[in-house]
């Protein structure tokens, strides 16, 4: 079975995992997760937490056990593409779920400003304030674009641990390294869309998997929060995909 790693998105934790973690370890596989700096329990000060900080404490995570199917979630996505470009020999395979996937000097801001991310529900609600800028999703927000298709005990749930996000990563580009592009480029690409995510419109996840050449593509029906809307749906595409990522590798 795999090594997998799971990265988490803007707004949140490790802790976003939890529904999806019982059911990928009785499949067999052995999986990891970890808050990116700033984020959960880790106390990283705002004004060191960047893209870059993000890819650097994936990258040690990943250097700590067999090359890993590599999962990001959301704002997670540009992190597990800046982490596998950097060590491409750690990564079996990038899997993207409902996730930014940008190209070379990308940034998530930039990918928000596409005809196709029209409507995106975080962009209109989030409060920025601060300085370094911090963003916050009101409880409403949070509903209206990451859990629309919870039950009311889910949504209560993902109110009560949504937590403020620093908005350094938004603006830093994803950078390739010229000297590990042909390994990076080589890695197979998963992509999970969530038809009815108003988060990352689906049309946008569209564009972005069809650009990066993904395959295969698995649809889920469902919000952007598909983690805790539809774990079961999670747990068999990523067990799946992870099965013929090791066996392909």
């Amino acid at each position: 079975m795999a090594r997998i790693v799971l990265v988490h998105g803007a707004f949140s934790g490790a802790w976003v995992w939890e529904p999806v973690l019982p059911g990928l370890r009785e499949a067999g596989h052995t999986v990891e997760t970890f808050d990116l700096p700033g984020q959960g329990s880790d106390q990283t000060p705002i004004e060191q937490v960047d893209l870059d900080a993000y890819a650097r404490r994936t990258c040690e995570v990943l250097a700590a056990g067999e090359p890993a199917v590599l999962v990001g979630h959301s704002m997670g996505g540009m992190v597990i593409t800046q982490a596998a470009a950097r060590t491409p020999e750690q990564v079996v395979q990038l899997v993207y779920l409902a996730a930014f996937l940008p190209g070379d000097g990308q940034s998530l801001l930039e990918l928000t400003h596409y005809p196709e991310a029209a409507g995106d529900q975080v962009q209109a609600n989030m409060v920025v304030e601060g300085d370094p800028p911090v963003a916050r999703l009101p409880a409403e927000a949070v509903k209206v674009a990451l859990g629309e298709c919870c039950t009311d005990t889910q949504l209560a749930w993902l109110i009560e641990h949504t937590v403020s996000q620093p908005v350094a990563p938004f603006t830093q580009p994803f950078r390739l390294d010229p000297d590990r592009a042909e390994a990076f480029a080589a890695l197979p690409r998963a992509y999970i869309t969530c038809l009815r995510d108003r988060a990352i419109p689906p049309q946008m996840q569209r564009r972005m998997f069809t650009d990066a050449g993904c395959d295969p593509v698995v649809e889920i029906d469902t919000d952007h929060s598909v983690w805790l809307s539809r774990t079961d749906g999670v747990v068999t595409a990523v067990d799946r995909l992870a099965r013929t990522g090791v066996a392909s590798g």
